[in-house]
């Protein structure tokens, strides 16, 4: 049995991500075990659910993973749980464009057959919210509206006004927050600034954000409404056997700068006898001791990247081991730092091409096909990835590219390299995986004998 609630909301903005942190927060500090999943591709906001739950953060997306994988995971990420909290993407019905809302927050709780709690600001309304919670709840009857959050109340008798409004829906209220300011999470040129960059300020705010949550919410109703979710059948997913024999070490970039990555691509590595060694490019002045391969996920290089440029040590480190041919699979972030430079300032040099930061994003989901052979997958590999950036590479790619899709052709590859802005989540092609540890076991061995 996985209890299990979601928390969306009518569009972003409404401040589902900081309920939904202080929900999981607020229940922990109850006593509950909670386990923390984000819908969509989203890095940043699993980063919050992690330091609320004290567990790994978990992410949950058909387009990326596979419809058939969503119940797997969902019952794996929760293990040793006893309430899950799954934090919606945009709007309850958003979903990719053109898809008639494919992989939205709805499209998912209808997978996992989860409640659905709507969080609604109130800020600028009063009676109409009760229209809106209707509309919502009688859309599409398959999703099954629980209860609602009100959220940034003005004053008591703002709150009165709404209640006896809600009362016709027969749309339970859960929960009425007025507004904080204290409990705010800053934004910038991609959304909120990541938890891991904001260590100590995160820590603050978590216990504020819990008792804020815990005062204004009934956990009790809430735990309720999660435990009503139907028993799931079916196996949970797993990064598969652990495999005998010798293990080989990997490191991955981690810290402020690198923040982005899913935890199932680690695990499945594990799984295939790598074990992952954090490092902090910012930090760190060499490579872990017998790492035979690198793993560079996503994050804010740009907003670092003179701190990164000044730590000489590690630069040179990895542009030593990246070409005396040590596998490395670098995504959006990793990528930028293998480049010779971002904006003007040097980086590794492993990838022939310059970075700079540009004033238009690219974001989207991508449907991709490897180009040639590589150190990550075989040519003609197709997979499913997002993409999410406000940078730009010139050349965008190399003479041999790492994905190709919409007529375009995107980032590097070679035997040993895979760079590249596309983000793909491994648990849905757990070939990557197979093939990229292959490649460091088969590094480890040789470096190994010399």
């Amino acid at each position: 049995m996985v209890a299990r609630v979601v928390i969306a909301a009518p569009g972003s903005g409404h401040g589902k991500t900081t309920i939904a942190a202080g929900l999981m927060a607020a229940l922990r500090a109850a006593g509950h075990r909670v386990s923390g999943h984000k819908v969509g591709p989203d890095f940043i906001d699993p980063g919050y659910h992690a330091l609320a739950t004290g567990r790994p953060p978990r992410n949950l997306d058909p387009f990326l993973q596979g419809e058939d994988t969503l119940v797997p995971l969902l019952r794996h990420g929760s293990a040793g749980a006893d309430i899950t909290v799954i934090e919606g993407v945009m709007g309850l019905f958003d979903g990719a464009l053109g898809t008639e809302g494919y992989a939205s927050t709805a499209h998912v709780a209808r997978l996992l057959d989860a409640p659905v709690i709507l969080v609604v600001d109130a800020s600028a309304a009063s009676r109409s919210v009760a229209a809106t919670v209707l509309g919502f709840a009688q859309y599409d009857t398959r999703v099954r509206i629980a209860g609602v959050i009100l959220n940034k109340l003005g004053s008591q008798r703002h709150e009165d006004e709404i209640v006896s409004a809600l009362a016709a829906t027969g749309v339970p209220l859960l929960g009425a927050l007025r507004r904080n300011e204290n409990v705010h999470a800053p934004s910038r040129h991609l959304g909120l600034v990541p938890a891991a960059e904001r260590a100590a300020d995160s820590q603050r705010l978590l216990p504020e954000l819990a008792e804020w949550v815990a005062h204004g919410v009934d956990l009790e109703a809430v735990v309720r409404v999660a435990r009503q979710a139907p028993p799931l059948g079916g196996p949970l997913w797993t990064p598969g056997p652990v495999q005998d024999g010798p293990r080989a070490t990997l490191a991955a970039a981690s810290g402020p700068a690198f923040t982005f990555r899913y935890t199932e691509n680690v695990e499945l590595l594990a799984a295939r006898g790598i074990d992952v060694v954090d490092v902090d490019p910012l930090r760190d002045k060499a490579l872990p001791a017998g790492c035979a391969g690198l793993y560079f996920g996503g994050g804010f290089p740009e907003v670092h990247a003179a701190e990164l440029s000044s730590n000489v040590e590690l630069r040179t480190s990895v542009a030593a081991a990246i070409a005396d041919g040590m596998p490395v699979s670098a995504e959006c972030a990793g990528l930028l730092y293998l480049c010779r430079s971002l904006d003007d300032l040097p980086m590794v040099g492993a990838v022939d091409a310059e970075a700079t930061m540009t004033r238009r994003g690219k974001l989207g989901y991508r449907k991709a096909v490897a180009v040639a052979d590589n150190v990550l997958a075989v040519a003609g590999q197709r997979v499913t990835g997002h993409e999410f950036h406000r940078t730009e590479i010139a050349p965008a790619h190399g003479s041999s590219a790492a994905w190709g899709w919409d007529r375009t052709l995107d980032g590097f590859a070679s035997s040993s390299l895979h760079a590249s802005y596309l983000h793909v989540h491994w648990a849905g092609y757990p070939e990557l995986a197979d093939r990229f540890a292959e490649r460091v076991h088969a590094h480890s061995l040789a470096v190994a004998h010399g």
